[in-house]
């Protein structure tokens, strides 16, 4: 039997398979995201699950105001657990996995750590932290841009199922 954490020749293994991702997902969970940006904005980004079943989720992400309304529009798709899961299948010959703690507002979280770069000469390396108490995405990433580096980071997980 093949690891489920592989997602082809050349990948790294995924933090979290397609099922682990499912079974910690449901209809109502709701993540809550810090984004930082160089110029010092930051804001709030909300992704929220619902309609779940075997094969994926529709997935609602929107911008939180100031007030705490939805800031825009709420985007809204469907996605599967695996298209989920290939988010973290990074090039083994061009990232470099880890593990670390991190201090985040969800509290102190055992991590891996993917730094990562693309195939660009000289790209910038992006760095994603996968908490192994949280499947699914990165509890924080940093990704260089020309004016600094943009950090999201997790503030809270809510499972209403």
């Amino acid at each position: 039997m093949s690891d489920p954490h592989l997602l082809g020749p050349g990948l790294l293994p995924t933090p979290f398979t397609a099922d682990e991702i499912r079974d910690a997902s449901g209809s109502g969970k709701t993540i809550r995201i810090l984004v930082e940006e160089p110029g010092g904005e930051t804001f709030e980004r909300v992704n929220r699950f619902s309609d779940c079943d075997d094969e994926g989720a529709t997935l609602e992400r929107w911008r939180v105001a100031v007030d705490g309304e939805v800031d825009g529009e709420v985007a809204s798709g469907r996605v599967t657990w695996r298209e989920l899961q290939g988010h973290a299948a990074f090039a083994a010959e061009r990232t470099t996995l880890t593990e670390e703690t991190l201090e985040l507002p969800i509290g102190s979280v055992e991590c891996l750590r993917y730094d990562t770069r693309d195939e660009t000469p000289d790209a910038p390396i992006e760095t994603f932290w996968f908490a192994r108490a949280f499947p699914g995405m990165p509890v924080r990433y940093e990704s260089p841009t020309p004016a600094g580096i943009v950090c999201t980071t997790v503030l809270a997980v809510e499972a209403t199922r």
